[in-house]
């Protein structure tokens, strides 16, 4: 699978808040803020983690139907993909 630059610069994004947050630990920041920028990032993670499924799934359902293959294991298995993660 190719991982485009949009994927990347996600979760280059999502580095810069883990080290964001770890320094408001650091400077004992409330546990609030610190609470509500972990809870972005694991958004962050979620929403790109669709991304990247979805992605793939689209190239595989394509290569299944160019190979005369049956779609639905594909499906299925990014549907397993999206559950396991949460």
């Amino acid at each position: 699978m190719e991982y485009t630059q949009q994927m990347k610069n996600r979760v280059k994004r999502m580095e810069g808040q883990l080290r964001g947050i770890l320094k408001m630990m650091e400077d004992g920041d409330d546990c609030k803020d610190v609470i509500t920028q972990m809870s972005a990032v694991r958004t962050a993670m979620d929403r790109t983690m669709g991304v990247v499924v979805s992605s793939n799934l689209v190239a595989c359902v394509k290569r299944a139907e160019d190979e005369g293959e049956d779609t639905a294991e594909y499906v299925n298995e990014a549907v397993n993909l999206l559950v396991k993660s949460r």
